[in-house]
C-alpha cells in the first residue's frame, strides 16, 4: 500500500476515533491456580492444597480487532512474509490488546487459614476505538477518501496504551469459618512504575465541501485533536547501545500505584475426615468470588513532541493535504505538517495518567464427579471512555465459561469467552506437571486467517509433590518400635 493510502487511513482513524491481563484462562477458580489465582482475586491463595508455589515465568497475551485481518498465519503454520489487509466497508473499527509477564510470583501458605504472597509482574493495555467511517483498498488519496464518507457526519475517537513494571505483595486471611462454610478475604498492594504510555483523541471532526473548476474539493472544517506520549521514548538515542538506551528508558519512569481487594466464600462439603487420608479440608461444593481488580493508575512525563491542536484551517484543501503528508516518517515531522492545517497547536506541559483496568471480577466454580469442575467467570470494567481529561484502560473478556478436567498434577480445559465487543472464543489449554499451556481462540491454531483475534498463555509453576496432610494428634499416634 501507498504511504499516502496508509495516511489516509489513519487520517480515517483520527478523524473517526471515538476518542485479563490476568486470563490464564483455563485456571481461573481453580483450586490448583495457586500463585496464578492472585490476579483473579486475592483471597483465592488462601484455598489450595500446596503449601506453597512458585510461579517461575508465564505469559499471557491477548488481542482482538476488526480493522485488520491477516492471511497466511497461525501457531501450526506460517510464511516468511505477514500478508494482511485493513478491513472494508462502513463501520465502527476497534482494536484491544494486552499482555503480561509474570517472573518469580511466590505463594506462602501460613497454616490453613492465612497466606502471603509477592512478587513482579510486566503488564501492558492498549485500545483504540472509531466512529463510522468508510474505506476501502482502491483509495488513493484523501479525496476519494472523504468522496465516500458522509461529509455532513461529526467523527470522533480515541485511543490509549499503558505499560508498567509491578511489585506486589498479598495477604489472605480467613474471617469466618463454620460447619456450613469458609468466607477468606484476601488484599493486594501494588508498586508500580510507568514505563510507556500514550493516547490519542479527535472529537467533533467535519468536512466542508465546494466545486473548484467543476472538482469537488473537502477540507477540514472542524475538530480537535489531542495526543500525548511518555518522554522517556525521547531518551532513546540511535548513538548509544541498547543497554544505554533502557536504563535512561526507565530511568525516566514514573511511580504508581494499585490494590486489589477480594473475597471468596466456600460452600463446604459434609465430608468427615479420616486420620491418614487426604485433607478435606480444601474441598468444596460451591465457590463463590468477589473481587475489586487493578484499583489505580500510572502517571507519565509528556513527551515533547505531544501536542494539542484545534480550528482547522479551512483554506487547506484535499490535495494540499495529501503534499504536506506525503512524506511523514516521524512524530515530529507529522507535528510540522499538521501545524500548517490547524489555527491552534499548543505542546502540553507536565504529566498524564493514565488508568489501571479497574473492574469487578465475580468467579462462580462448581466440582463435578470424576474431577471435573464448571467455572463461570464476570467481569465489570469499571472505566468510561477515553475522550475527557481522564485515560482508562480495560479487559477484554466480559463473560468465560470453562469446563475442565483436573487434578494435582494433570489438566484439561476448554474455556469459552465472550469479549467486549461481541465475539465469541472458544480456547483450550492443558497442564503436565509444572507446565500449563492454553489459546484464547482454537482459530489461531488451526485457520490462518483467524490471528488478530485470540492469544495464548503459558506458565511454568512448581509445587511441592504432596499437600497439606491432617496432623494426627499425639495421644492417638501409635508407638514407634
Amino acid at each position: 500500500m501507498k504511504l499516502r493510502a496508509t495516511g489516509v487511513l489513519l487520517i480515517g482513524l483520527i478523524c473517526s476515533l471515538e476518542g485479563k491481563t490476568q486470563d490464564y484462562q483455563a485456571i481461573q477458580g481453580s483450586p490448583f491456580a495457586g500463585s496464578l489465582g492472585i490476579a483473579n482475586n486475592p483471597a483465592s491463595i488462601l484455598n489450595t492444597p500446596y503449601s506453597w508455589d512458585v510461579t517461575l515465568f508465564s505469559m499471557q497475551l491477548k488481542n482482538t480487532t476488526n480493522a485488520v485481518n491477516v492471511t497466511n498465519f497461525s501457531y501450526l503454520s506460517h510464511k516468511d512474509s505477514l500478508d494482511y489487509y485493513f478491513t472494508s466497508g462502513n463501520k465502527r473499527r476497534y482494536g484491544a490488546y494486552n499482555y503480561n509477564l509474570h517472573l518469580l510470583n511466590v505463594r506462602l501458605a501460613l497454616g490453613h487459614k492465612q497466606a502471603i504472597a509477592f512478587g513482579a509482574n510486566l503488564k501492558s493495555y492498549g485500545a483504540a476505538r472509531t466512529s463510522p467511517f468508510d474505506y476501502n483498498d482502491t483509495i488513493g488519496n484523501f479525496n476519494q477518501f472523504f468522496g465516500i464518507n458522509d461529509a455532513t457526519s461529526i467523527y470522533q475517537g480515541e485511543a490509549v496504551s499503558s505499560s508498567w513494571l509491578e511489585l506486589f505483595a498479598t495477604y489472605s486471611k480467613t474471617l469466618i469459618d463454620n460447619d456450613r462454610g469458609r468466607l477468606n478475604g484476601g488484599v493486594t498492594l501494588k508498586a508500580t512504575r510507568g514505563i510507556s504510555g500514550g493516547y490519542l483523541q479527535f472529537s467533533g471532526g467535519g468536512l466542508s465541501s465546494t466545486y473548484i473548476n467543476s472538482q469537488l474539493v473537502y477540507t477540514l472544517s472542524k475538530g480537535d485533536v489531542k495526543y500525548g506520549y511518555s518522554s522517556n521514548y525521547d531518551s532513546w538515542k540511535n548513538d548509544h547501545t541498547t543497554g544505554e538506551n533502557l536504563k535512561d528508558f526507565l530511568k525516566q519512569s514514573r511511580g504508581g500505584a494499585a490494590i486489589d481487594i477480594g473475597v471468596e466464600y466456600l460452600v463446604k462439603t459434609q465430608d468427615v475426615d479420616i486420620f491418614g487420608e487426604p485433607d478435606t479440608y480444601f474441598d468444596y461444593d460451591w465457590k463463590i468470588g468477589v473481587a475489586l481488580l487493578d484499583f489505580g493508575f500510572n502517571q507519565f512525563q509528556y513527551g515533547s513532541e505531544s501536542r494539542f491542536a484545534s480550528n482547522p484551517k479551512s483554506i487547506v484543501s484535499d490535495q494540499e493535504i495529501d503534499e504536506k503528508f506525503d512524506y511523514v516518517q516521524s512524530v515530529a515531522s507529522f507535528n510540522d505538517s499538521l501545524a500548517t492545517i490547524m489555527g491552534s497547536m499548543v505542546r502540553p506541559r507536565g504529566a498524564f495518567r493514565i488508568w489501571n483496568p479497574a473492574r469487578f471480577e465475580i468467579n462462580v466454580d462448581r466440582p463435578l464427579p470424576e474431577h471435573f469442575a464448571l467455572n463461570a467467570d464476570l467481569t465489570l470494567n469499571l472505566g468510561g471512555n477515553n475522550l475527557g481529561n481522564r485515560f482508562f484502560t480495560k479487559e477484554i473478556t466480559f463473560f468465560a465459561l470453562t469446563p475442565r478436567w483436573e487434578t494435582r498434577d494433570l489438566g484439561l480445559y476448554l474455556p469459552a469467552q465472550v469479549t467486549t465487543d461481541g465475539k465469541v472464543w472458544v480456547g483450550g489449554a492443558f497442564k503436565v506437571g509444572p507446565l500449563l499451556m492454553g489459546v484464547h481462540n482454537w482459530g489461531n491454531v488451526f485457520s490462518k486467517k483467524k490471528m488478530t483475534n485470540g492469544g495464548f498463555y503459558v506458565a511454568l509453576v512448581i509445587h511441592p509433590e504432596n499437600g497439606f496432610r491432617i496432623r494426627e494428634k499425639k495421644e492417638y499416634t501409635c508407638p514407634k518400635d
